[in-house]
């Protein structure tokens, strides 16, 4: 099933979908090329924006935790690809761990590990949940809405202390779909001979959004050049700004000048293309997730002019409640997709390089420049299936819903791409590569 979809697409985006049909067999080669270079992330989610005159993502999702709302007809399609991500790393896996985040009273997360239990045991492995929750020191089950239940174990280091399992359980492989946003658990460092996925760089203790951003950037040039677009179509302008502390109001000018620099270039680009509509900024956390520490700026005064709540919000914004004093300041992609007037913004889900299924993330009380990913979102599961991503070559560009899907895959694609570059140049430990 296909969501109605209302889409103000004009000029700039059908030519842009229009060039990329027309080069599909180019860019299919062009990533397999670029997987011969480097590793996918093992799974990845990728929130894209659509404004009709650019399709650009705006946040790359190491951890991601919504495989529940994808659509029962792409399992399938996520048992081949988590198959294909297990090979690379443990052949002859057999067994497998999975940590889950520590906030167990959320049932849709919960939801979410039980897919991917599913998906992971169609696989032919045993799988099973390993908490680095403080509170778990026995087996802990949970009952799901659905009636199923899944059960939390205590994490245990071997008697040599060079494997990570479970009580009689030795998995090859560590599967983390917890984030490590208050830091790196010393019960996960010092393995031997065990993949642990993600790497432990790719945790929030230490990845930064404008280290993405920075490698996207890489990527989507080398893109744009292939197809001939203006790489901006698909790539969000942002800044780095460091040293800030809300609470006492330090380091804001130096904000407040980054978001001025930044509109400027946005205004520069609108004018070019003719576009009508009022450029704006988002401000994030530089690291983590779930929507936190986020404000919609239009103007550079409204940094100077934070109340209490805005400052507070962003204080403690992260995940945790950890302090921000770091944040990129991103160029806003207005979403002009709609789902019976709500506004929507697609999330494409991959593992390994394969797209496996996406959702669009809907949000009934926002507007077409704010953030969606906020309480009160639902989600409508994107129709991958079947024939859907593949392109149709002989529909008039911006009809064809499977164009637009596919136009979605390609753009989280080079997202995950630049995920997999970001993490080759953060990594702690480079001779792995």
């Amino acid at each position: 099933m296909v969501p109605h979809l209302v889409t103000a697409l004009n000029g700039p985006l059908l030519e842009l979908e229009k060039k990329i049909l027309g080069a599909t067999p180019a860019i299919e080669r062009w990533f397999r090329m670029e997987w011969q270079e480097h590793t996918p992330p093992f799974y990845c989610s990728v929130d894209l924006r659509n404004a009709g005159f650019k399709l650009a993502p705006v946040d790359t999702n190491l951890f991601p935790g919504g495989f529940n709302n994808l659509s029962p007809e792409m399992l399938p399609l996520a048992v081949q690809a988590a198959m294909a991500a297990i090979e690379k790393y443990c052949p002859d896996a057999r067994n497998l761990l999975l940590i889950p985040e520590n906030h167990t009273g959320n049932t849709f997360y919960l939801q979410n590990i039980a897919r991917l239990m599913q998906i992971f045991r169609q696989t032919g492995l045993n799988v099973r949940l390993g908490s680095l929750a403080p509170g778990v020191n026995k087996p802990k089950p949970i009952e799901l809405p659905d009636g199923t239940t899944i059960t939390l174990e205590p994490l245990e280091r071997s008697a040599n202390g060079r494997r990570l399992g479970l009580k009689n359980f030795d998995p090859c492989t560590v599967l983390l779909n917890n984030d490590l946003s208050i830091g790196i658990p010393s019960v996960l460092e010092g393995l031997h001979e065990q993949s642990v996925l993600p790497p432990l760089h790719a945790g929030w203790a230490m990845r930064r959004k404008s280290n993405h951003f920075a490698a996207y950037d890489e990527v989507v040039k080398k893109f744009a050049k292939m197809v001939e677009v203006d790489p901006w179509m698909l790539n969000p302008l942002f800044a780095k700004v460091s040293d800030i502390d809300f609470q006492e109001s330090t380091g804001t000018d130096a904000l407040a000048d980054s978001v001025s620099s930044l509109l400027s270039k946005i205004r520069k680009k609108y004018k070019e293309y003719g576009i009508k509509e009022q450029p704006f900024v988002f401000v994030k956390a530089n690291a983590g997730t779930y929507g936190m520490g986020i404000m919609t700026v239009k103007d550079a005064s409204e940094i100077k002019d934070l109340n209490r709540k805005q400052r507070t919000g962003m204080l403690a914004a992260g995940k945790e409640g950890l302090e921000v004093s770091e944040v990129i300041v991103q160029e806003g992609v207005h979403s002009f997709e709609r789902i019976n007037q709500a506004v929507a913004e697609p999330v494409v889900y991959m593992i390994d390089r394969y797209v496996v299924g996406g959702f669009y993330r809907v949000h009934a009380d926002r507007d077409v420049n704010e953030n969606l990913n906020a309480p009160g979102a639902h989600f409508v599961p994107l129709a991958f299936a079947q024939q859907h991503a593949l392109p149709d070559m002989h529909a008039k560009p911006g009809t064809a819903a499977p164009n637009r899907f596919y136009m979605y895959g390609v753009v989280a694609r080079l997202a995950l791409l630049a995920a997999s570059v970001e993490m080759e140049k953060t990594d702690p430990n480079p001779e792995v590569y």
